[in-house]
């Protein structure tokens, strides 16, 4: 056999062998990931039930806080952009009304700074 048949023999058989390991054989798990690695179904269910704890708490400092885990946008900008998928996705208005009034008081909110050093 030629060299480049042996290669591409090779090649093919170390494909398939790599594939089928990782596919079947020992798959990625994801265990304990951040609420930021979400699907976007799952963030705008994670915002909402953010929104429907804000409404029995009106705490709006924790609020941030858990839209803060969803990356580096302010906690606005994440109200804002979930408002506008579920709006697209067809929730309730329920739903909607929820994460308005979250949105909102999320525009007037001010963080709370860390004291600095005095």
């Amino acid at each position: 056999m030629s060299r480049w048949v042996q290669f591409f023999i090779a090649t093919t058989l170390g494909i398939t062998c790599g594939l089928i390991y990782g596919w079947k054989l020992a798959p990625v798990e994801y265990k304990d990931t951040t609420p930021d690695t979400l699907r976007a179904d799952y963030r705008a269910d994670y915002v909402l039930m953010v929104a429907e704890a804000y409404q029995s708490g009106q705490d709006v400092d924790l609020a941030a806080q858990r839209l803060a885990m969803l990356g580096s946008d302010p906690p606005v900008g994440i109200a804002l952009q979930t408002l506008a998928y579920i709006q697209q996705a067809g929730f309730s208005e329920i739903d909607l009304a929820r994460l308005r009034d979250l949105a909102l008081a999320l525009q007037t909110w001010q963080p709370v700074s860390g004291g600095g050093l005095p």
